[in-house]
């Protein structure tokens, strides 16, 4: 079965990344989450995508600057639509709490290819242990030294490379780099030859960001294991005929 990852919850409707969002998606019929992982300047881990917080907050600066209890103080949701005032960036934590009660897949982007946060690897994977979680998630980066980090931490934790050239034998380089899944844009996996090839290496392939219904069909026809989307209602949709 496909797995229907939630881009940032369900970000099509909703204010990305935060619990609305994410409570929404799962409604919506989504069976995975996707989320943006980032740390404040006392070591919390918070989900943001971007660094730095002008666009989705009424904040300014980099997240590496606030204390957790600063960043409590923005606002997370106006940006997207007044209704939404009020809501607030959440912990890595607070999603946990939320995940683990259910039976969603849970795709986790450490966003350390611009700044690298210190020891954020072993913060992530000391969450997941706690929340018990080490089944159900996959660690992606497009920072794959953070990855091979992380998977020398820990080798129990399943890690995605996210890329989105066009590379030559992907799957060699996921064995090379000891990695279970690949995370190619849609644009840079579009080739039914290559997905065969990953598929016989026994990597997974899960691919972001198809909002087009059309490259829904095709990718759920190419039978990859996840598709990322901001609208997991209309993939639930497909994935459901």
């Amino acid at each position: 079965m496909i797995v229907n990852y939630a881009h940032r919850g369900a970000s099509g409707y909703f204010p990305e990344n935060t619990m609305l969002a994410f409570e929404k998606a799962l409604a919506m019929g989504a069976t995975g989450i996707e989320t943006d992982i980032q740390m404040t300047k006392d070591g919390v881990l918070v989900l943001l995508h971007d660094e730095k917080l002008e666009r989705t907050t009424d904040g300014t600066g980099f997240i590496k600057d606030y204390t957790y209890n600063e960043l409590l103080k923005l606002d997370a949701g106006s940006y997207f639509s007044k209704e939404f005032k009020g809501l607030k960036i959440p912990t890595l934590e607070e999603f946990f709490q939320f995940a683990k009660d259910t039976t969603l897949q849970l795709d986790l982007e450490l966003k350390n290819s611009i700044i690298q946060y210190p020891a954020i690897e072993k913060k992530v994977i000391n969450m997941i242990k706690k929340y018990d979680m080490t089944n159900r998630v996959i660690v992606s980066s497009f920072n794959h030294y953070s990855l091979i980090k992380l998977k020398n931490i820990s080798k129990k934790i399943k890690i995605g490379l996210l890329y989105a050239a066009i590379l030559r034998h992907p799957e060699r380089y996921a064995k090379a780099l000891g990695a279970e899944a690949l995370h190619p844009h849609f644009i840079a996996i579009n080739n039914p030859q290559v997905i065969k090839k990953i598929k016989e290496a026994k990597i997974l392939i899960n691919t972001y960001t198809i909002n087009d219904e059309s490259y829904m069909k095709r990718f759920i026809d190419f039978e990859v294991d996840g598709i990322t989307t901001n609208y997991p209602d209309r993939l639930s949709s497909l994935l459901q005929k």
